[in-house]
């Protein structure tokens, strides 16, 4: 996606706080997450205090900072306004019984965030949120969500970057990109010793998610693989989530600042 006009730089330096507290396993300082976001202390002090004040954030014993209650009200939110993981999770739970890893997730920037991520056998209470943020270069899902985007929207993503699993630049990135978008799906070795493989493929269009089987996949398999993927993806794209009116919704939420 192209830049606004007038982009509001501290919205994105408030995001991007956010962003790092939401990951970040274990509560960070001020000068330490200025100097993983590039800027200012001073000014990642004002955001933090601000997501604070709202809740977002909250500051530990020692001043450092770390995901408030306001984060996981967020969350929780957000999912169940978009209605995505309700739409994916009876495709997802069916996809389990193949015996493989099962995973859904959405592309971030150059990273996926998986909503799904279920070994065989695993209930979907510890398959919701289990992952956090993976490469999307090194991912099925990844290369999958990336395929559906122009080479020009990709060479732009990596700009100056290193790209995992591509030491050869973005050019090899872009070749296999062509491949995923030939084929349907993306195909990624996981654990060469084991010969695990991971095969995804993406859901809707344009594209909002994508989903993936992960293990020791014989050839021969492939397409009963990619079939049952397919076989997903329409499911979950043609679900009808629970429909909310955001007004009437927005009524019960009380916020005390």
């Amino acid at each position: 996606m192209n830049s606004p006009a007038q982009p509001n730089q501290s919205l994105i330096d408030g995001i991007a706080c956010l962003q790092a507290l939401a990951v970040s396993p274990d509560p960070i300082g001020t000068r330490e997450l200025g100097r993983m976001l590039d800027l200012e202390p001073t000014r990642v002090n004002r955001l933090l205090k601000t997501l604070s004040y709202l809740g977002i954030a909250q500051q530990s014993a020692d001043r450092k900072y770390a995901s408030g209650p306001g984060m996981h009200v967020l969350a929780t939110q957000s999912l169940f306004g978009s209605g995505l993981v309700q739409k994916a999770l009876p495709s997802m739970e069916r996809l389990g019984q193949h015996g493989y890893i099962t995973a859904f997730g959405v592309l971030w920037k150059d990273s996926v965030s998986y909503l799904y991520f279920a070994k065989p056998g695993m209930p979907t209470s510890e398959a919701l949120g289990k992952m956090g943020l993976c490469p999307a270069s090194i991912s099925s899902i990844g290369l999958s969500l990336l395929a559906a985007n122009s080479d020009e929207h990709v060479e732009q993503l990596y700009q100056d970057k290193t790209i995992p699993g591509f030491p050869e630049g973005v050019a090899a990135l872009l070749d296999t990109l062509a491949e995923v978008r030939e084929k349907g799906f993306a195909r990624v070795k996981t654990n060469a010793p084991q010969k695990t493989l991971s095969i995804g493929l993406a859901v809707g269009e344009p594209a909002f998610g994508a989903v993936a089987l992960s293990g020791k996949i014989v050839p021969k398999s492939t397409q009963k693989i990619v079939s049952a993927l397919r076989d997903a993806a329409q499911e979950i794209d043609a679900a009808e989530p629970q429909r909310v009116d955001p007004a009437a919704y927005l009524k019960t939420i009380s916020v005390n600042v």
